[in-house]
């Protein structure tokens, strides 16, 4: 501050001092300071080297983070929506699907509701015929507008040397209060099979399940296991023609005890 004053009171004397002198010559007092027009000054840097003032820049504020947009959940679906999505989820099996399909599997069946149909076909035609029940069930479920909720299902009741008597099974999600009156005599309102069973995986042509069929037999005997006679496959893929490699089929085997 002292510095400041002196520096002050120092350019007042000069200024008085050449105010004097200016009147002593009969010059104006602008002469000294004035510049000829287009004349810098030498104490003066030029026009060109002169820096601009800058804007002082405004204070940076922290500014509250934006916040995330809402997220919206969506309502519970309502009864009739759950029943049109599961009409995109995958039939059930008898049992849950094999973790080793090489080797046999203890299961237990569980019974769910189901179209029933009688028939009986020789050894020769026994795919065409299972097919053509299979068809026909399928055609009455969506008749009465009740959706096929597993896989279709054939229990041989009986089998000798010319053929077999079969019962054709198709899950349903439920049944009707009572049977259709315009159903034939050989087709019922029924359940799937249940209990425990072993369980056995064919693939390939339906033409060639005799083998499987004859290593069935051959853990059986290994194992000491006494067999129902009834046999049950449920078709994973049941292929175009009986020919077809692309057939799986899960056989079940129920022991007496």
């Amino acid at each position: 501050m002292r510095l400041f004053l002196a520096v002050f009171a120092g350019a007042a004397v000069l200024a008085a001092g050449l105010f004097w002198f200016q009147n002593q010559q009969g010059q104006p007092p602008l002469a000294v300071v004035a510049q000829t027009a287009g004349t810098p000054s030498a104490s003066t840097p030029p026009a060109s080297t002169l820096e601009a003032v800058k804007p002082v820049p405004e204070p940076v504020t922290d500014k509250p983070a934006a916040l995330p947009a809402p997220v919206e959940v969506a309502p519970a679906p309502k009864v009739a929506d759950a029943e049109q999505n599961s009409a995109t989820q995958p039939f059930t099996t008898l049992a849950p699907p094999p973790l080793d399909p090489n080797n046999p599997e203890e299961v237990v069946m569980v019974s769910r509701p189901a179209f029933v149909m009688r028939g009986q076909s020789s050894w020769d035609d026994g795919y065409q015929a299972l097919a053509g029940s299979f068809a026909r069930l399928n055609s009455e479920a969506k008749a009465l507008d009740l959706k096929v909720t597993g896989r279709a299902v054939a229990v041989f009741v009986e089998t000798d040397d010319r053929g077999f008597r079969y019962e054709a099974v198709l899950p349903v999600a439920s049944l009707p209060a009572q049977r259709p009156a315009n159903w034939p005599s050989d087709m019922r309102l029924g359940a799937t099979p249940e209990g425990k069973a072993i369980r056995f995986v064919h693939k390939g042509p339906y033409d060639e399940i005799d083998s499987t069929y004859e290593a069935i037999t051959a853990y059986l005997d290994v194992k000491g296991i006494e067999a129902k006679e009834t046999l049950i496959e449920e078709y994973i893929n049941l292929g175009q023609e009986s020919g077809d490699a692309a057939i799986e089929a899960y056989i079940y085997v129920q022991p007496n005890k």
